[in-house]
């Protein structure tokens, strides 16, 4: 009787050790992909939304502008932050006047992001991406038409 083959016994030992290693490397660039994503879709709500705020100083408005083109992260209108600053970093209180076009429309929007893979998502927790434009004011939305309305 021939003796039995062990290279198939230690074939089958290293599928097993490299498999789970190979999975985990192949979700996890899955979850680089998504954060990837979010980092690009929460820039572009923040460049979205300061673009309207250049011409329609309503916060409503542009939170709403912010939170509609992040809506694949599922963003709340509440969670984007609107700000009019003037150039050395105060807050503006031109808004409504015509003076308003020296003062900067600040947006920021915030992702909490976590990994969907549950032993990646462990190791790293839940990573902050935040998006923010600066524009400055090109029209004094309380004297013109306002895109959106009042």
């Amino acid at each position: 009787m021939p003796a039995p083959d062990r290279s198939l016994g230690q074939a089958m030992v290293e599928f097993a050790l490299v498999v789970p290693l190979f999975i985990l490397l192949l979700v996890g660039l899955f979850d680089v992909g998504r954060a990837v994503y979010a980092y690009n879709t929460v820039n572009n709500a923040a460049r979205e939304a300061g673009r309207l705020a250049i011409v329609d100083q309503y916060e409503d408005h542009i939170r709403a502008e912010g939170a509609g083109a992040a809506s694949g992260l599922g963003i709340d209108d509440d969670d984007v932050v609107v700000a009019f600053e003037e150039a050395d970093g105060s807050t503006c209180t031109a808004i409504g006047s015509a003076s308003v076009v020296r003062c900067i429309a600040v947006v920021t929007v915030p992702y909490a992001y976590q990994a969907a893979t549950p032993i990646i998502g462990n190791i790293i927790g839940a990573i902050s991406i935040t998006g923010q434009s600066r524009f400055p004011i090109s029209v004094n939305c309380a004297t013109s038409a306002c895109p959106l309305g009042s």
